[in-house]
């Protein structure tokens, strides 16, 4: 299965090789861009089914997500398991949620992202969530970067678990190859 779905993102342009700045500050020699993916609605379909298939059992009564690329993978894994689907932009501190979304306390929420790298972002929405008196039950991603490291202290999911390095600016031996950066 994980290579059948590494063998698709790679099909679609989603996993790129290079040299690349992450949106947490480090560099990486690969960079998966999950908008090639995103823009295929009958893709984005069956991979969101599998984090809605995991967690269905647990009985979810909200998708919960972060801007940008998560506001689709969390609207579509809400539609499959017939839910209300919000997102939480970023604020000053962390993430809020704004646009009249409204989280009921001890409501049964799932938190879905696109790829995971270091876990801000998800960490970010999961005390969002917190703060709303809502009662977090998983964290689903479509691309796990850290091969299963990261640990949120709840039932955690992912389409695709890779190891893909990624490295401190100063210690990347990309930058000391002098192979051009591409921001991403």
């Amino acid at each position: 299965m994980a290579s059948d779905i590494e063998g698709l993102l790679r099909q679609v342009g989603a996993i790129l090789d290079g040299h690349f700045l992450l949106t947490s500050g480090r560099h990486s020699p690969l960079y998966v861009e999950k908008f090639r993916l995103l823009e295929q609605p009958r893709h984005t379909e069956s991979l969101c089914r599998l984090i809605a298939d995991h967690f269905r059992p647990q009985g979810v009564q909200l998708v919960a997500a972060p801007t940008t690329g998560g506001i689709i993978l969390g609207y579509e894994v809400a539609r499959q398991l017939g839910v209300r689907g919000i997102f939480a932009e970023k604020a000053q501190e962390g993430r809020r949620f704004g646009r009249g979304f409204r989280v009921a306390p001890g409501e049964r929420t799932l938190i879905v992202d696109d790829v995971l790298t270091t876990g801000g972002s998800i960490r970010d929405v999961l005390k969002a969530v917190r703060a709303e008196g809502a009662e977090p039950i998983g964290v689903g991603v479509l691309v796990d970067r850290t091969a299963g490291r990261a640990d949120f202290g709840l039932p955690f999911f992912a389409c695709l678990a890779l190891e893909l390095p990624s490295y401190d600016p100063a210690e990347c031996p990309l930058c000391a190859k002098q192979i051009a950066l591409t921001v991403t």
